[in-house]
């Protein structure tokens, strides 16, 4: 089956761009990207609860700033 989509001219230009060579096919392209973007694994419990922990952290000010740890690292 062959579905047929409305594009603007912007989007396929970025889609055009994005090909790996001129013969893939659009829907090559954007199942590349999907695959890209979508992670079919879910994240586990233990993952979860980090994440959790970590926000927290960052809400109750317990971290440091990027620029810091760049500048003590010295990779300015």
């Amino acid at each position: 089956m062959v579905t047929t989509i409305q594009l603007q001219p912007e989007t396929k230009a970025r889609l055009d761009a994005i090909k790996v060579h001129p013969r893939e096919s659009y829907d090559e392209a954007l199942n590349r990207l999907l695959d890209m973007a979508y992670d079919p694994e879910p994240l586990s419990d233990e993952t979860l609860q980090k994440i959790e922990e970590a926000v927290a952290d960052i809400r109750a000010g317990r971290c440091r700033p990027f620029e810091d740890v760049v500048r003590e690292q010295g990779l300015e």
